[in-house]
């Protein structure tokens, strides 16, 4: 009989089982090198926002204020309360924060965490602020230079885009809350229906009362929006200004106390079938000028009722909302060059910007008649829902005394205070 065949074949059966244990082991190991390579990589990622947080945790700041209604306010009431959130820009306390958090108030408490972890409590002085931009520049006399969170820009940011998120919701001081960047540049949105230089950053970390005015930072660590607005009938739905337009108004902030902005004296609108109609124009780059007001700088230039404005400067103009920051931003008394379109023909004029009327004394006068009058654009669905980040007023209990004065002297009645 022979055997060599035998042999051969009982050797290669021999081998596949020697071999088989290996390679199982070998997929199995495969398994647990993808499973912790996966972990590896949530780790680190787990690890940047953590460091992000930790590292940016002196720099931000609790706000309290005060407001006292002399008017309205019942024997023994105290002042109402109400909560925010800043940050530390300059190390010799210079901190920033919303508007709308100051707003009215006749006290500002700014409360900094101390590097051996108690907290010191400053009453700030409020040194500009600009209802347009929704930005407040404070001011505390602290004994010792202060940590400070360096801004970025929000010209890097894209859709789904980590970012932080800490501020002072409801009074919890140093909440940090994570998410992504939903949209980036939301135009169509005005909270509470206030005009403004809006351009916000969508957002969907969470943020609440007192949140606003606190940072919206990068993984880098940096300052690349302000909290600033939530839709409060949704969730994962806040807004945030980008960095970009505070750090526009800052020095004016500090220098005047206000924004002085720059003006053409005209209106412009984005091209729609309506407008191009109106004017007789065929559709094209730039936005129209819709109106041009008497006797003010565009007048002056030569600007028209029907010019589509197609450059400012060595920037094209694609969005009318782009132009009208763009020319606030420039400021008083610059000279700015405009290239228009007149008649399918190409046009170059020269404008001295001036000074927007609505930013002189009467600025409020003027603010609340133009959120009284019926706006000219198509509104987004989010206009009645979507209000800046309210501070938390708290409103203390009347001593019995006082109620009892109150029940019996009613005042006038009054509504809930905005936001």
């Amino acid at each position: 009989m022979n055997r060599a065949p035998i042999k051969g074949v009982i050797f290669i059966i021999a081998m596949v089982c020697a071999l088989a244990p290996p390679a199982w082991a070998a997929g199995r190991g495969q398994g647990r090198l993808w499973l912790e390579a996966r972990n590896r990589s949530l780790n680190d990622q787990r690890a940047t926002l953590s460091e992000v947080a930790r590292r940016a945790m002196p720099s931000v700041v609790s706000i309290t204020t005060r407001q006292m209604n002399d008017e309205s306010a019942a024997p023994g009431e105290e002042p109402q309360k109400g909560i925010g959130s800043g940050f530390i820009i300059h190390a010799d306390g210079y901190v920033l924060t919303s508007a709308h958090v100051v707003e009215g108030a006749s006290e500002v408490v700014v409360s900094v965490m101390h590097p051996r972890g108690y907290v010191e409590e400053y009453v700030a002085r409020v040194v500009g602020e600009d209802a347009r931009t929704d930005c407040a520049l404070l001011k505390i006399d602290a004994p010792r230079r202060l940590p400070v969170l360096r801004l970025a820009s929000a010209g890097h940011v894209r859709s789904a885009d980590w970012i932080v998120v800490i501020g002072n919701p409801f009074g919890l001081s140093h909440s940090v809350t994570v998410g992504v960047v939903s949209f980036m540049g939301r135009t169509d949105v005005t909270p509470n229906g206030r005009d403004g230089d809006f351009d916000y950053m969508q957002m969907d970390a969470s943020i609440n009362p007192g949140n606003s005015g606190g940072p919206v930072l990068d993984l880098h660590g940096d300052v690349v929006a302000v909290a600033n607005a939530v839709n409060v009938a949704g969730q994962g739905i806040g807004f945030a200004i980008p960095i970009d337009i505070a750090k526009t108004v800052i020095p004016q902030l500090r220098a005047h106390g206000r924004v002085r902005r720059g003006w053409l004296g005209i209106s412009v609108q984005d091209f729609s079938p309506e407008v191009a109609e109106a004017f007789n124009l065929s559709r094209g780059p730039g936005v129209v000028v819709t109106e041009v007001v008497e006797g003010g700088p565009g007048e002056r230039a030569g600007l028209r009722s029907g010019d589509v404005i197609i450059g400012l400067g060595k920037r094209r103009v694609e969005r009318a909302h782009t132009l009208r920051w763009q020319v606030a931003a420039r400021g008083v008394g610059r000279d700015v060059r405009l290239d228009i379109r007149r008649l399918g023909k190409p046009l170059r004029l020269r404008v001295r910007l001036e000074e927007m009327p609505a930013e002189g004394p009467v600025a409020p006068a003027l603010a609340s008649h133009r959120q009284a009058r019926r706006p000219t654009r198509a509104q987004s669905v989010l206009d009645d829902l979507l209000s800046p980040i309210p501070r938390e007023k708290v409103r203390p209990p009347l001593s019995d005394e006082a109620a009892e004065g109150a029940t019996e002297a009613p005042g006038p009645e009054q509504s809930p205070p905005t936001p």
